[in-house]
This record gives C-alpha cells, sequence and structure tokens, in this order.
C-alpha cells in the first residue's frame, strides 16, 4: 500500500508565481471562467498583504491553491476566491487545510466574514463549503456566472 503524501500548505510568494498561476490557470479550465486574472494580477496579489495566495503541496508537488481579496463593500470581510485542487490529489483534505489557511489568516486579521460565490452546478464544492460552515447569503458582487452566494461568520 502507498503511503499518505506528505501534505503542506503555504502562503505563495514571488518565487512560487508559476506554480500558483498555473493552479489559478487550470481551476479557469475546469470550471470554465470567464471573467480571469491575468499574469500581472496575480503578480499583484502575490505582492500584496490584503491579497494573500496560498499553494497546497502533497510530497512538494504543487496540488491546489486559494486565495483572498478584500470585500471593501463589507466591513470587515474578505472574499475567499479559486479554491482548487487538481483532480488527482483530491481526497486527501488538501481543500480543508487551504480553507484552514485562509480562515486563520482572516482571523489574525480582524476580520469578522468571508464571503464566496459559486455555481448550482458544482456540487461537490457547494458540499465541501456547506460542511465547513457557509451559509447562503444574498448577491453581494456582480459575477455574471455565479450563482449561489455563501458567508461564514469567523
Amino acid at each position: 500500500m502507498k503511503p499518505a503524501p506528505s501534505i503542506a500548505v503555504q502562503r505563495a510568494d514571488a518565487p512560487q508565481a508559476d506554480a500558483a498561476f498555473t493552479l489559478i490557470e487550470e481551476y479557469y479550465e475546469a470550471i470554465g471562467v470567464i471573467v480571469r486574472d491575468d499574469r500581472a494580477a496575480l503578480e499583484h496579489y502575490l505582492a500584496s498583504p490584503d491579497s494573500p495566495i496560498w499553494i497546497a503541496t502533497a510530497d512538494r508537488a504543487p496540488a491546489g491553491c486559494v486565495m483572498l481579496r478584500p470585500l471593501p463593500v463589507i466591513p470587515l470581510a474578505a472574499e475567499v476566491k479559486r479554491l482548487y485542487v487538481r483532480p488527482t490529489f483530491r481526497g486527501l483534505g488538501l481543500a480543508h487545510a487551504l480553507m484552514q489557511a485562509a480562515e486563520q489568516h482572516a482571523r489574525a486579521a480582524g476580520l469578522h466574514w468571508l464571503y464566496l460565490d459559486t455555481k448550482d452546478d458544482l456540487h461537490a464544492a457547494i458540499h465541501f463549503y456547506l460542511g465547513t460552515g457557509y451559509r447562503p447569503c444574498a448577491r453581494y458582487n456582480d459575477n455574471p456566472q455565479a450563482t449561489l452566494f455563501l458567508h461564514k461568520r469567523l
């Protein structure tokens, strides 16, 4: 039997820009995102303390990502963006580890709420979000592809 891989989650920095960009591009393709951040936007997020990106690795191979963005229209809130785990690494707890990193960062930053949006055909993602305490809320952005809006009190 193959041993479980060594899993780590760390905040991405400039040297990990290629891995982060590759994972985010895979996410875009996997769910058909229309409005996409370009490489310059990603590099801005990597350099900004307010828009962190985390990368999960399994045996040091990039396996997933998540990012936070400030949500200025809602006080003390941020938005969870681009949560993605490569298909070959699913079922290892990486999504939970990534979300935990984002939530810990938000709490340390003094935020009270995290928001996210998704599409109603992403059943596994919705199940995951509801299972980790996110609850439906009113539309908070103008994402044309989003059909479900969720938030969580930290």
